[in-house]
């Protein structure tokens, strides 16, 4: 399945985030997984638990059911399943069937973020998960916040792509964050066995119209980057500097993290995850509304492409650029887990 190859879709023994852990709460939150209906609530005891989201009877959403302590009863014939997914009552009869369970997910919640293992449970490493050190979360004075979270009626891996190939920047947001030198300016790559980072350092280049000018208004020195945790996590990191020569030359002007999580939904649509950092909470603020416009474009983007490619009875080859590097890198990484997963199938 573009761009991979036949059969390929997305990795399942992996972590993606499920929701922001403010989004889970009493009530039934239904969200669609790869390719998997999942309810995710929070016990009584404010545990955050996930759980499939379809019962095994006559495949109702369970999500349109209702809470009964800790179960979930179906609200199409009051089948009653536990948070482990047990069935614990079948009001048309007295025993309950041993098939009559449905399946729960591992979830850790982490920071801003509620991660889950959709594939095999007993491979569930919490380690695997990014650290809040690792994505830049608790650096002293930052004010981390969750923005947005969003379906989007495209395949995960065209946002994937859209985050590992930052020269669309001065084109796609050329009236907010980004400039021409975005695409301009060489990458520096760094790769390891958990993430692909990419790095531009561009030197007395114009600030992007996002930025308040009242404090400087001449060119500056910087830094615009992402850190791609496999196989749906990005850690950005945005900074301005005063340029060299400049009597401040080095101290920062502006300073930003960002965080994208992008988690496959059905196989054409995902879940997209946006949240933040800044030096104070009006600067959070301040951003939480310019920014929402800005991934606005991410998302028209990813949804024409997606009408294309799923129209098209034969896509044609991507004619690939130098900036592509970094996005090939991505595929081939998040390719071979699943070349690895489907091994593992096949020698079981």
């Amino acid at each position: 399945m573009y761009p991979f190859t036949p059969g390929s879709y997305a990795p399942r023994n992996s972590w993606y985030v499920a929701a922001f852990a403010r989004e889970i709460g009493e009530d039934l939150l239904s969200r669609w997984i790869l390719n998997e209906p999942v309810v995710l609530y929070r016990k009584e005891d404010g545990t955050a638990v996930a759980v499939e989201g379809r019962c095994p009877h006559r495949h109702y959403p369970l999500g349109a059911s209702k809470r009964v302590g800790d179960a979930i009863q179906c609200g199409y014939h009051g089948i009653t399943f536990d948070s482990s997914g047990a069935c614990t009552m079948v009001p048309s009869q007295s025993t309950i069937p041993g098939v009559y369970r449905i399946k729960s997910y591992p979830l850790v919640e982490r920071g801003l973020w509620a991660w889950i293992w959709p594939g095999d449970a007993d491979k569930a490493d919490e380690s695997l998960i990014p650290t809040l050190d690792e994505i830049g979360f608790n650096i002293p004075g930052m004010i981390p916040d969750a923005f947005y979270s969003m379906h989007v009626d495209g395949r995960y891996q065209l946002l994937n792509d859209n985050l590992l190939d930052l020269s669309h920047l001065g084109y796609l947001h050329a009236t907010s964050i980004g400039t021409p030198d975005d695409a301009a300016t060489p990458e520096v790559r760094d790769l390891n066995d958990r993430r692909l980072s990419s790095r531009r350092i561009m030197r007395d280049t114009p600030m992007p119209p996002y930025h308040d000018r009242s404090v400087h208004d001449g060119l500056v020195d910087r830094i615009s980057g992402m850190d791609f945790f496999f196989p749906g996590f990005h850690a950005g990191i945005g900074e301005s500097r005063y340029p060299q020569g400049h009597e401040k030359a080095g101290e920062v002007l502006h300073t930003s993290r960002v965080w994208h999580a992008v988690t496959p939904a059905k196989k054409t649509s995902c879940n997209y995850f946006f949240a933040m950092s800044a030096p104070s909470q009006a600067r959070v603020d301040d951003a939480r509304r310019r920014l929402e416009p800005v991934l606005d474009e991410d998302k028209f983007a990813t949804e024409e492409i997606e009408k294309i490619i799923s129209t098209l009875d034969v896509l044609p080859p991507e004619l690939m650029l130098k900036s592509d590097g970094t996005a090939v890198q991505g595929r081939r990484i998040l390719q071979a887990m699943m070349d690895r997963e489907k091994a593992e199938l096949e020698g079981a």
